[in-house]
């Protein structure tokens, strides 16, 4: 039979640094920005479906008192 050796795996804490390391993270300017994007697309979003269900409630009763 052969010989086998065995051959040290990396563990999986230096595969996870090594991965972040590859990673491109953004600056502070681009993180401020984008999550304002976010939060403001959120609310506008969330305005609109509430505006959407106020109208369709108001609706429904108006079709149900008929």
């Amino acid at each position: 039979m052969g010989d086998t050796e065995k051959v040290s795996k990396p563990s999986k804490f230096s595969q996870i640094k090594a991965e972040f390391k590859k990673v491109i993270w953004p600056d502070r300017v681009t993180v401020r920005k984008e999550t304002t994007a976010v939060v403001t697309v959120s609310v506008l979003l969330g305005l609109l479906i509430a505006v959407l269900d106020i109208l369709l409630r108001y609706g429904v009763d108006f079709l149900i008192s008929l």
